[in-house]
């Protein structure tokens, strides 16, 4: 469905400021901490992004009732220039389970740090992120180091599409636990890129105090 600016009626004072034009880039509410209610501040300001389903699985659970089925779906959405979610929905029937979990990744869109970390390359492009993070999710842990150019993604599938949503061409992992629990691998991957905007904002509030970092 394509997002009509003029047709949408804020109901957050961010809201309005997005669509008034008083704000024009989505890094001014990060920076700024401020939290977003609304799907269309995201649509306004990330029209580009794109959405790929990870994983679909069927999930079943005993109720008074009877037997309940529910479809579980694991999206992620990314513009391929720095900006990435990661979402789940669920819903007797895959169409609906499939929209709440889009509009759960756009909830959870994070800005990518990403730069030329590996001591090898000195392109100085930002194809890869700029030092090693680890993220977790259940047993599953994952460690992503930067890589030169032209090694590609060297992660698993699941891995390499949440990457390749974020705008990084390159990537050396190394991953330990039951990496083939779809939704473990693809938490634990979005979990070791958001460290990297931990540790950026991390360095703000040192630089603020007056601290200088090596």
């Amino acid at each position: 469905m394509n997002f009509d600016i003029e047709e949408w009626e804020p109901r957050t004072s961010l809201g309005q400021k997005v669509k008034e034009g008083q704000i024009t880039s989505i890094d001014e509410i990060f920076e700024e901490g401020l939290p977003i209610m609304e799907l269309e501040i995201i649509d306004a300001l990330l029209p580009d992004l794109e959405e790929e389903v990870i994983d679909v699985n069927l999930v079943q659970r005993m109720h008074k009732s009877g037997r309940k089925v529910n479809f579980r779906v694991i999206v992620a959405v990314g513009n391929k220039d720095g900006y990435v979610g990661l979402g789940q929905g669920k819903a007797r029937e895959v169409g609906p389970a499939i929209r709440k979990a889009v509009d759960d990744a756009k909830f959870n869109i994070i800005k990518v740090r990403r730069g030329c970390g590996d001591w090898g390359c000195a392109c100085g492009r930002e194809h890869t992120i700029p030092f090693k993070v680890t993220g977790k999710s259940g047993s599953v842990r994952v460690t992503l180091l930067p890589a030169p150019g032209g090694v590609g993604l060297a992660i698993g599938d699941v891995g390499k599409t949440i990457l390749r949503l974020a705008g990084i061409e390159d990537i050396w992992s190394r991953t330990k636990g039951q990496t083939q629990t779809t939704i473990n691998f693809a938490k634990a991957t979005f979990n070791a890129l958001k460290q990297l905007s931990r540790i950026k904002a991390a360095e703000k509030d040192l630089k603020r105090l007056g601290v200088t970092t090596a």
